[in-house]
């Protein structure tokens, strides 16, 4: 399977198409990006931050990346895989946006899956510099920018899908850049998982809201896929990695962050919802 960076791309400013050159991207008015040592581009402009460094910091990124190196979640990442290549007929050139990309762990696996797509066109998105840096760093075969879900620096209809692993989903965008019947394979928590972590750090569990009927506009939900299996965290440090790639490291209390330090191995579940949702065919 050949493995080729995304390259339909819009100025993040005036939404035109951006043109490949040397070492920028370059839109017809003539706004600039420059490509990094790396391989990545900032496509994320100063006014569209909430903050000066927005996203994940350099060290939840390493903790993720430590974590996810360690394979603990390749169940996770072959049924990503799996779900994304299913059915797409063979010599096929598929196209695959990874919304909120971190360190680029399951585009990373998607792209050493064995599968009779001819080709994959590939773009790692995330908000985190690091993250991104991080992603470009390990694989040098997929495009990555710097950028935000909810102003997506990608040509309208012009991706085959798009994954949204545990992150922040903006279906409006997501819509706008999908082709008609393109896929968008949501990720998420179920109710289990982490539970064992949760009650260490948590006094008490709040009941999981039920999303399983839930569509966006512009979707229609196609089917919904349990995944459950246990992990065993072998050291403290795995732990600490596990908590910090997770919102629960800035949720829990001091009192539950003391306690999961205190820690030297458990036993997890892990309980992920894989929703597959396609882009409605509009009809007059």
């Amino acid at each position: 399977m050949h493995i080729v960076p995304f390259l339909e791309l819009i100025c993040p400013l005036d939404k035109t198409p951006l043109q490949k050159m040397e070492s920028s991207w370059r839109c017809a008015a003539g706004h600039s990006y420059d490509i990094a040592r790396e391989g990545y581009t900032h496509l994320l402009p100063v006014q569209n931050k909430k903050s000066r460094d927005p996203g994940d910091s350099k060290e939840m990124v390493a903790a993720r990346r430590r974590f996810l190196n360690g394979l603990l979640y390749k169940p996770i990442a072959h049924a990503t895989g799996r779900l994304i290549l299913n059915g797409v007929p063979s010599g096929t050139t598929l196209s695959c946006l990874d919304a909120g990309c971190g360190e680029g762990y399951y585009l990373r696996e998607l792209a050493a899956m064995n599968s009779d797509v001819d080709s994959l066109s590939l773009l790692g998105l995330d908000i985190s510099k690091w993250a991104v840096l991080a992603a470009a760093k390990q694989e040098r075969r997929v495009g990555w920018v710097v950028g935000s879900n909810a102003n997506l620096p990608v040509e309208s209809a012009s991706l085959d899908r798009v994954l949204c692993m545990f992150g922040f989903p903006v279906y409006a965008e997501f819509a706008r850049v999908l082709k008609p019947q393109g896929m968008l394979l949501q990720v998420d928590s179920g109710p289990e998982h982490l539970r064992e972590l949760r009650e260490i750090i948590y006094p008490s569990l709040k009941p999981e809201r039920d999303a399983s009927m839930f569509v966006p506009d512009g979707f229609e939900r196609e089917a919904t896929n349990a995944l459950t299996f246990p992990i065993t965290l072998s050291s403290a440090e795995q732990i600490a990695d596990l908590l910090a790639m997770t919102p629960h490291l800035y949720r829990a209390t001091a009192e539950g962050r003391e306690r999961a330090a205190a820690l030297t191995a458990l036993t997890v579940t892990v309980d992920v919802r894989l929703t597959i949702f396609r882009r409605a065919v509009l009809t007059e």
